[in-house]
Order: structure tokens, then C-alpha cells, then sequence
């Protein structure tokens, strides 16, 4: 199987680091939408991060969706809680951390591929009130952890939600390092630093 997509993009390392937590097997081919996109077209003309392409040349896109399929083709346990409260939870908060990817990653755009006069005030503060709300969210989810070193979000294992979260922030900080504003957010540090300093993490280092 090849991934294809940069590590910058917290879809792309999500995607990475499970694959590394279940020992799935696979090839990283960076590929940039904007600066490939004709190399990329030529596999998929959806040209969409992350592309997992299958040893038969299928083309699998989402995130969520080619973890789900590697889950349950390529593995013998999930990431996922199997108790049915703590999975309706860490759905959430997978949810959560995917709206902070999702609303960084537009303000990218926004603010770094559209022209300057073209670009929208109130559509930047929109998707910036979006972004710190969930990020608050994020926060009060691993706040109760407090300093342990020993436990995750639902066990002393690794969770989906805790790869997505720890990923969601490593992005905003990659992206936002003089914003003031991410002071506010200690626990998510702490939190997100001892998830980068596991090997499955370390494996997968944002793209420069």
C-alpha cells in the first residue's frame, strides 16, 4: 500500500501514525495538491489528502474512511474503545479534532492561496471563532489527565482519539508559532509533547 500526501497535512499523519500503531505495512510517497498536482491527478483525479492506494491500485480517500477500511482489513484490534460509552465518546472527540484541522487548514487557504483584496474578513473571523472553540473543546478533554504519564484519554493504550488530538495540535502549533493565544492551552501541550515523543509519532515527523 502507498500513502500519499505530505506529513504537514494532520489528515496525511493521522492516517501514518495508526498505521504505525497497528503495524500496518506501507510506502509514503510525498505528493503536493498544489505543486504535484498533475503527478497526483494521474492517480486519482480527485487530488485529495490523504490518498491511500491499495496493492490493486484502488484509490482510497479520507482520513476516517481509510482508517476504518485499515481497522478492518489489515488488523486485528482498533483503536477505537470497546466499551459503547467510550466509543460514543471518543467520537467526539475525534470529531472535535477534526473540525481543528479542518478550519486550520481552511484559514490556509484562505489566507495563503487567495489574493489579498479577494480574501474575506468575515469569513476568516468565522472560521476563527470555529477553530478556538473547538480547540477550547480539545482542551477540557485532556485537561482531567492533568500530569500522568502513564494513562491515555480511555486506557494506558493509545486511542484513535488520542492520535487525533495530539495530531490536531502539533498541527496548530506547526502552523501558529508566535500566535499568543495558544499559551491558553497547557494541557493540550503537555499532552500533545508525550504523544510526540512515542516512536510511532517520532516515525512520522510533520513534513519541514
Amino acid at each position: 500500500m502507498q500513502l500519499i500526501g505530505f506529513l504537514d497535512s494532520p489528515f496525511v499523519r493521522r492516517v501514518a501514525i495508526t498505521m504505525q500503531c497497528l503495524e500496518i505495512p506501507y510506502q509514503h510517497r510525498e505528493l503536493s495538491i498544489f505543486r504535484d498536482f498533475e503527478e497526483f491527478r494521474a492517480i486519482s483525479p480527485m487530488v485529495k489528502v490523504p490518498t491511500l492506494v491499495l496493492d490493486d491500485g484502488q484509490a482510497l480517500i479520507d482520513s476516517s474512511l481509510i482508517i476504518q477500511y485499515l481497522e478492518a482489513q489489515h488488523s486485528d484490534r482498533s483503536l477505537m474503545p470497546a466499551d459503547a460509552g467510550q466509543y460514543i465518546t471518543a467520537t467526539r472527540y475525534i470529531g472535535t479534532a477534526l473540525i481543528v484541522m479542518e478550519k486550520r487548514a481552511q484559514l490556509i487557504y484562505e489566507t495563503g492561496q487567495r489574493p489579498e483584496e479577494k480574501q474575506h474578513a468575515a469569513w476568516i473571523e468565522r472560521l476563527n471563532k470555529q477553530l478556538y472553540g473547538a480547540i477550547e473543546l480539545l482542551e477540557s478533554y485532556v485537561a482531567p489527565l492533568g500530569e500522568s504519564a502513564d494513562s491515555w484519554l480511555f486506557s494506558q493504550e493509545l486511542s484513535q482519539a488520542d492520535i487525533s488530538i495530539a495530531t490536531a495540535w502539533r498541527f496548530i502549533v506547526h502552523n501558529d508559532t508566535s500566535d499568543e493565544r495558544l499559551r491558553n492551552y497547557p494541557a493540550l501541550a503537555a499532552f500533545s509533547a508525550r504523544a510526540e515523543s512515542l516512536p510511532q509519532f517520532l516515525a512520522c515527523p510533520v513534513s519541514a
